[in-house]
């Protein structure tokens, strides 16, 4: 079982950044891929970015390549997204979730964080 805690939302202008963390409990947590997901009102759930368990790999969607970085503290038990360049079309809720490498982009994890939100506005 994993529990995780997404932090790191808030009210950001055009161009800004964003440092968000997915704080995890359970101790298999580093055997996951762990991924980041956004929700904007009205739209679907997108893929954003995934990192393997061991760190060594990520994947980014189009639209978050050169902006987002995805990283990995495994003796803290965190998965980091760094945000810079932030977009209004970057508004969202955010999720982690932690799952297969394999199904991260097109389905998610099996655990999911509660959410956090972004918001990016002048």
């Amino acid at each position: 079982q994993v529990h995780l805690v997404e932090s790191g939302g808030g009210l950001v202008q055009p161009g800004g950044s964003l440092r968000l963390s997915c704080a995890a409990s359970g101790r298999t947590f580093s055997s996951y891929a762990v991924g980041w997901f956004r929700q904007a009102p009205g739209k679907e759930r997108e893929f954003v970015a995934v990192i393997s368990g061991l760190g060594s790999r990520t994947y980014y969607t189009e639209s978050a390549k050169g902006r987002f970085t995805i990283s990995r503290d495994s003796a803290r038990n965190t998965v980091s997204l760094q945000m810079n360049s932030l977009k209004p079309e970057d508004t969202a809720v955010y999720y982690c979730t932690a799952g297969t490498w394999d199904y991260m982009e097109s389905a998610g994890g099996s655990y999911w964080g509660q959410g956090t939100q972004v918001t990016v506005s002048s």
